[in-house]
């Protein structure tokens, strides 16, 4: 094990910054949370239109329904949802 000896006022400094750095990431975290109770997933939208994941892909593909991808994981507004669930282009489609 290798030890380092460091001042103790540089020492309170790094702590100090360690710590802002975590209230701002939690901060952050803490605001993306509240964004995203507006926003439904794959699995939240093929539920409440009674469709398969490939289905919803498809939507997205043709421009039926708009999305943010967020890494690897896709995200609809709740408006959008209700927009194409009254569209008739989609009672149609789900008719045939």
């Amino acid at each position: 094990m290798e030890y380092m000896m460091v001042e103790k006022r540089s020492y309170d400094r790094l702590v100090a910054r360690i710590e802002a750095l975590a209230r701002r990431v939690s901060e952050l975290c803490r605001r993306q949370d509240k964004t995203l109770q507006h926003w439904l997933d794959n699995e939240e939208v093929c539920l409440l239109l009674n469709i398969q994941k490939r289905t919803l892909q498809r939507y997205r593909e043709r421009g039926l329904i708009p999305c943010t991808q967020i890494r690897h994981k896709v995200y609809y507004k709740t408006a959008d949802v209700e927009r194409l669930l009254a569209s008739a282009a989609y009672r149609c489609r789900r008719q045939s």
